[in-house]
């Protein structure tokens, strides 16, 4: 992934996560129960934490053009840190959409929480690895 499509996403994803936890503190909190509000707590700081992420993997690669093989795993970094953005937070949102509508949650919106947390992982790991691709 460039290196503008990585920063702008997770400038994207930063302002968005702001937009989110403002939401939830003026709207939600006197919608939902405090386990759910728990659970979107977690999507929203997630969602910050790792579009910190992402523009870190971006900025390292505006300043990797030189290092190819440093590329491959910044590239790598950004690209599960965005599908694990998808994943594990949009899935928490919609659990705790469906959960206020008094909607049964299917049970395999369920299981893309921890692919995208797994995706999360991979992300640090290989930013940890390009890091070393000096």
């Amino acid at each position: 992934m460039s290196a503008k499509i990585t920063l702008f996403l997770s400038c994207l994803f930063g302002a968005l996560s702001v937009a989110l936890g403002a939401f939830g503190a003026h709207i939600l909190k006197s919608l939902l129960s405090s386990d759910q509000m728990n659970i979107y707590e977690t999507a929203v700081r997630y969602q910050f934490y790792h579009s910190l992420a992402l523009l870190a993997s971006g900025v390292l690669t505006l300043y990797s053009q030189s290092y190819p093989n440093r590329l491959m795993w910044l590239s790598a970094s950004a690209y599960a840190f965005l599908i694990g953005l998808i994943l594990f937070c949009g899935s928490l949102y919609v659990i705790i959409s469906l959960q206020c509508q008094h909607l049964s949650v299917p049970w395999w919106i369920g299981i893309l929480t921890p692919i995208g947390g797994l995706c999360f992982i991979l992300g640090w790991i290989f930013l940890a690895v390009s890091v070393l691709k000096i």
